[in-house]
């Protein structure tokens, strides 16, 4: 089996994986661009440097939710020297059924942090829980799927999902928010 340093050595770093992107590069490099870390937490940043981590995202460039929170969490890997490579999910399903949501939906994005030694320290995703009842709430709104009009709608709430996504600087705090309770106890 793969130990975890083999998957992070394995991965493509995050630029290269950012400029290879076919289909949510834009919105992710906006939410960079404009994501900043609080200049409050450098001394918690500080902590978590000292912990050596390095971060495994298991994730595909199609994906909404990597689309948000991968952005956030680079910003946190520069603020507190996190390494992070990426890992595409559909073509490294033995590493991604080692993080099944709920024992069985391969969700994605999965942020996996490792000690220099490749040991599991924490792991995050595949999102917020503030985001996760955003979208529930947003969805729970859907026809049955056996509906004729459940896929029409069902791409009418993706869509406001993402725009959410791209726009909503509150749900980006609550993914800077969950991340960094997340590394406090790494």
């Amino acid at each position: 089996m793969t130990t975890l340093n083999e998957w992070f050595e394995k991965g493509i770093p995050a630029k290269e994986f950012i400029d290879s992107m076919q289909v949510h590069k834009e919105n992710l490099q906006s939410i960079y661009d404009r994501f900043q870390v609080s200049e409050e937490d450098q001394a918690f940043f500080n902590e978590v440097k000292e912990k050596e981590l390095r971060a495994i995202v298991i994730t595909e460039d199609w994906c909404g939710d990597a689309m948000m929170n991968t952005p956030i969490l680079l910003k946190i890997a520069e603020a507190a020297n996190i390494g992070v490579r990426m890992i595409l999910r559909d073509q490294n399903l033995e590493l991604m059924d080692q993080y099944l949501t709920n024992g069985t939906a391969r969700s994605i994005p999965i942020f996996i942090f490792i000690d220099k030694n490749g040991e599991e320290k924490a792991k995050w995703g595949p999102r917020a829980a503030k985001v996760q009842d955003y979208v529930m709430e947003l969805r729970s709104v859907l026809p049955p799927k056996e509906d004729e009009r459940f896929e029409e709608e069902q791409k009418a709430v993706f869509k406001k999902i993402t725009q959410a996504f791209v726009e909503n600087k509150e749900l980006w705090n609550e993914v800077y928010l969950s991340l960094k309770d997340t590394l406090s106890k790494a």
